[in-house]
C-alpha cells in the first residue's frame, strides 16, 4: 500500500494541464527530465553529462527531477502519466523493462507498461562489474565464491533496489555460482556505492563509471565484469566468460517520451540529442566518467529495447519471486 501511495503521489505531482500555446513552437519553456533514482546513479550521471549540450541544442533549460522509489517504479510511473507534449521525458535504465515483468510475476497490476513509452535515444551502455570493499580479503572471484559458499547468508550485497538494474546481475551470479548472500536494497546507484564504501555491504554489481573513482582511490576492488570481454578502462578485471561463467548484463541509459507525444515534437528531441552527443564538451565529460558513448537514435534504440526487454523477461522468470525483507 505504501508503494502504491508513493507512486500515485508522484503521478499527481507530475500531471499538469496542457495549454494550446504549449503545443506550438516546441520547446517554448523548460523541459523536465525525470530520473527515477537518487542523484549519483547511472541514470542521473548520464543525463547530467549531456544536460548543458542538450540545453544549447533546444535553447531551453533542462530541469532534472530525481523521483526515487520502488527501484525506479515511482519515477517511471510519473513519467508514463505525464502529458504527452515533450516537456516531461524520462531517463531510464533496463529496469523500465523489468518492473512490469516483476509486477506480472507477483500478480500485481503494473504501475506502468512499456507500451506507455516510446524510445528517444540510447546514450550509453556498460556491463556491470562486481566491486567489493577493498578492506575485504578477496583478491579474485574464486576467493569470493569459495568464502561466501562456506558461509551461506552471512555476507551482504547491495543494489539499487529489489529487481533494479543492479539486482539482476547479482542474482545471476549467485545462481550461477550456487552461493547465497543477503540482499540490502537501496534507492539507487549512489546509495549502493555508499553502502559498500561504508562497510554496510560487501559489494555490488556496479556500473563501471560509478566504481571508477573508488577503484582508482583503492577503496574498492573489481573482481569480474559481466560479459565476454574485459573493459579497456579496467584491463586487470577479468570477464565472466574467461572465468567460466555465462553472465551477460549491460546497464544502459536511455531517454523516453510518453507514447502519444506528437511526431514533430519527438523529432525535435531526437535531433537535439543526436547533435548533443557529438558536442566535444559532452564527449569530454563522458571520457571523464570513463563511460563509452553508445548512442542509438529512436528507431534503432526501439528495436534494441524490444529485444533487450524480451531477454530480461526470461531472466525475471528464471530468478522467480524474491520477497523484500
Amino acid at each position: 500500500m505504501t508503494r502504491l501511495l508513493a507512486i500515485l503521489a508522484a503521478i499527481a505531482a507530475t500531471v499538469v494541464p496542457l495549454s494550446g500555446a504549449d503545443a506550438q513552437g516546441f520547446p517554448n519553456r523548460p523541459v523536465t527530465v525525470i530520473v527515477p533514482f537518487p542523484p549519483g546513479g547511472v541514470a542521473d550521471v548520464s543525463i547530467r553529462t549531456i544536460q548543458s549540450s542538450l540545453e544549447r541544442q533546444l535553447k531551453q533549460t533542462i530541469v532534472i527531477s530525481n523521483r526515487a522509489g520502488a527501484a525506479g517504479a515511482v519515477g517511471m510511473a510519473a513519467a508514463a502519466a505525464a502529458p504527452a507534449d515533450g516537456y516531461t521525458i524520462l531517463c531510464a535504465l533496463p529496469s523500465i523493462s523489468t518492473i512490469p515483468e516483476v509486477d506480472a510475476l507477483f500478480g500485481r497490476t503494473p504501475v506502468f507498461k512499456r507500451e506507455q513509452f516510446q524510445a528517444l535515444a540510447r546514450l550509453n551502455a556498460d556491463p556491470s562489474m562486481l566491486v567489493i570493499n577493498a578492506s575485504l580479503p578477496w583478491k579474485t572471484l574464486k576467493d569470493f565464491v569459495e568464502d561466501v559458499k562456506k558461509k551461506p547468508g552471512e555476507y551482504v550485497y547491495t543494489s539499487s533496489g529489489i529487481y533494479g538494474a543492479s539486482h539482476f546481475p547479482m542474482e545471476q551470479l549467485l545462481h550461477g555460482a550456487d552461493i547465497k548472500m543477503r540482499h540490502l536494497p537501496t534507492t539507487g546507484g549512489g546509495p549502493a556505492t555508499n553502502a559498500v564504501l561504508g562497510g554496510h555491504a560487501a559489494g555490488w554489481a556496479s556500473p563501471p563509471a560509478l566504481a571508477s573513482p573508488h577503484l582508482a582511490a583503492g577503496k574498492m576492488r573489481g573482481l569480474v565484469v559481466w560479459g565476454d570481454v574485459r573493459l579497456e578502462e579496467f584491463p586487470d578485471v577479468p570477464s565472466a566468460k574467461e572465468l567460466g561463467y555465462d553472465l551477460q548484463y549491460w546497464v544502459w541509459a536511455g531517454l523516453f517520451a510518453p507514447k502519444a507525444t506528437p511526431a514533430e515534437t519527438i523529432n525535435v528531441l531526437r535531433r537535439a540529442v543526436g547533435a548533443a552527443v557529438k558536442d566535444p564538451e559532452y564527449i569530454a565529460a563522458m571520457k571523464k566518467v570513463q563511460t563509452p558513448i553508445a548512442y542509438m537514435d529512436a528507431p534503432e534504440f526501439q528495436e534494441f529495447w524490444d529485444k533487450d526487454a524480451a531477454r530480461l523477461a526470461e531472466v525475471v522468470k528464471k530468478i522467480g519471486k524474491v520477497e523484500e525483507k
